[in-house]
């Protein structure tokens, strides 16, 4: 019997310089340690591997998800169907004057490592800042009193179809936990942050605060997919859960941070359907109880169960 050609196998024909794996579990790629398999796993280490694969999923119609440090982001337990593009090879950090060009796949963290020892200021708040630069991008990261969108200056994107193009900073409409990038679905592949030239000892003090204030303050020593949940307006969301008694319940393997209520965190094998419930319990009951409603910072993708197999979906492909 002849052997069916699957997603990944037709990558793999297509780009056979690009590390590309079959049915790979994400769990291992992810901050929750939680995550399904997705069908074909993909990690291009330039920005023209990132393009012509883009293009390519774009002509064969098939289904498209980018990942980058995977620090904010809940994997459902079915996985993901299609390709998933994981950037964290993608992570190139350059020095032009006071900019720091770096490519999409590099930590927040080490970005703000570097800025640090290119005697640069403006990238402190980020010194704890666990996910990647175009994960950063996407939502606006930010901690501490600032945000990405005060310091970039220029994001290059590949488009869903597979084009080349660059927004400036006021293009990107960025706002709370928000930017241009969540409707257009465009994938960053570069971020131009326009720093100024400061002292490396008050930068260096600035960062050691933050870092102090963090780590005395969140549940490092677990996984977890970060802050869980937008702060709504005139709350603070930590306080508020924990007012309502649910500081330290346990759903399964998923437990809300007896450090901080604000934070989920994986304490015992948790499946990322423990999390997503333990999320909805959080929202039901912060809304009986105050009438204010949470909505989830983290993003949550992916198939609650495997209901279309590899097969399936190569077939779907135009031939």
């Amino acid at each position: 019997m002849q052997e069916k050609i699957t997603l990944a196998k037709k990558l793999k024909k297509e780009f056979p310089t690009v590390i590309i794996k079959e049915n790979e579990t994400l769990d291992a790629y992810t901050y929750t340690k939680t995550g399904g398999p997705a069908d074909a796993l993909v990690f291009p280490v330039t920005k023209d591997e990132v393009q012509a694969i883009v293009k390519w999923t774009h002509e064969k119609d098939v289904p498209l998800t980018i990942l980058g440090n995977s620090s904010n982001v809940i994997i459902r337990d079915g996985g993901i169907r299609g390709v998933v593009m994981i950037l964290t090879e993608l992570n190139g950090i350059k020095i032009e004057k006071n900019h720091l060009v770096v490519q999409s796949g590099a930590k927040l963290i080490d970005t703000s490592k570097r800025a640090l020892y290119e005697n640069l200021t403006g990238l402190e708040f980020a010194c704890g800042i666990p996910g990647s630069v175009g994960g950063a991008v996407f939502m606006n990261a930010g901690a501490y009193g600032g945000e990405v969108k005060t310091v970039i200056e220029t994001v290059e994107v590949v488009t869903l179809t597979g084009e080349r193009k660059i927004y400036k900073n006021e293009e990107l409409e960025f706002s709370y936990r928000h930017s241009k990038i969540q409707e257009t679905g465009d994938i960053v592949v570069e971020t131009v942050f326009a720093l100024e030239k400061g002292k490396k000892e008050k930068i260096s003090e600035k960062m050691d605060e933050l870092t102090e204030l963090r780590t005395s303050k969140q549940p490092l020593e677990y996984p977890s997919c970060g802050s869980v949940f937008k702060r709504p307006t005139g709350y603070f969301t930590g306080k508020l859960i924990q007012d309502a008694g649910l500081q330290g319940k346990i759903l399964g393997g998923a437990q809300i941070s007896t450090k901080h209520a604000g934070f989920i965190v994986n304490i015992n094998q948790a499946t990322a359907t423990d999390y997503i419930e333990m999320i909805s319990h959080i929202q039901e009951v912060i809304w009986d109880v105050y009438q204010v409603k949470l909505e989830t910072e983290v993003r949550i993708i992916g198939e609650d169960s495997i209901l279309e197999s590899f097969e399936n979906v190569a077939e779907r492909m135009s031939s």
